[in-house]
């Protein structure tokens, strides 16, 4: 006769290792892992929502909110980027390698980080001056009605920025006169703070001038005649005035940014 052990349930606390449970640390790091894929994706794409995103990749919305949840990075996202734009699937997990890979010589995976490349810091993708916007370029000249009055300016182009360059009050123009060479060159860009309208005397500054649009002069007091003294660079044009109480309709905003080639 086999005697028989009496059975003692254990607590469930008392059959759990201490610590943390097994696997948790590996989800902690493939958290982190989506989250640098997904900015390189963001990043390389020059997309900013989930919305955007699911366009380029063709898929849900819920599909990418899915993806994070579990997350995972789907497979099929590195095929249709590669495909899509040449972008290299290494490159996307792991940030090594070149961020394109040359398509008509194939795809050629990398192991390890090649001698010479280093890994790239994730972090940065976040730096507003590492994303790009897509902003609207408008003309300087703009049309006047019958009755003399201004109308607005016209959009002529777009351009991609760093998103630091397009912040909420800025707006872009294309430079259509070579009164500010050497410092601004016909052609170039410029963004204006149209919240800056306090004038910082020796500053440029974007002006309303009467039957040509938005000029930049750079600003001068002159408080003995209540007047503010319009300059470009050019030693040629003759200065201009503007009566100190008319500056707060005339002022369209300073200059805050240059892009241009030299």
């Amino acid at each position: 006769m086999v005697a028989r052990i009496p059975y003692r349930r254990e607590h469930s606390d008392q059959r759990r290792c201490p610590g943390p449970r097994p696997g948790f640390a590996a989800r902690r790091k493939a958290l982190s892992t989506f989250d640098e894929v997904f900015e390189r994706i963001k990043l390389a794409t020059n997309t900013r929502t989930q919305v955007e995103l699911a366009e380029v990749l063709d898929i849900r919305q819920s599909s990418i909110s899915d993806a994070k949840r579990r997350n995972s990075v789907p497979s099929d996202w590195y095929m249709k980027l590669f495909e899509k734009f040449g972008l290299n699937p290494d490159w996307l997990k792991k940030g090594s390698g070149p961020m394109y890979l040359r398509t008509d010589q194939g795809y050629e995976p990398l192991d390890a980080p090649v001698a010479g490349l280093v890994l790239e810091d994730p972090a940065r993708y976040g730096d507003p001056d590492a994303k790009s916007s897509v902003a609207t370029v408008f003309a300087m000249g703009c049309a006047v009605d019958e009755n003399g009055v201004s109308q607005p300016l016209t959009a002529i182009a777009k351009l991609a920025v760093p998103q630091s360059f397009a912040a909420p009050g800025t707006q872009i123009v294309r430079v259509d006169a070579g009164a500010m060479e050497p410092v601004i060159g016909k052609g170039a860009f410029v963004g204006i703070d149209t919240t800056q309208k306090n004038i910082v005397s020796g500053e440029l500054y974007g002006v309303f001038m009467p039957f040509e649009g938005v000029a930049i002069k750079r600003v001068f007091l002159d408080a003995a005649n209540a007047r503010f003294i319009l300059r470009t660079e050019n030693p040629t044009h003759p200065e201009q005035y503007l009566p100190i109480d008319q500056h707060a309709d005339r002022i369209f905003g300073r200059i805050v940014w240059v892009l241009q080639r030299i």
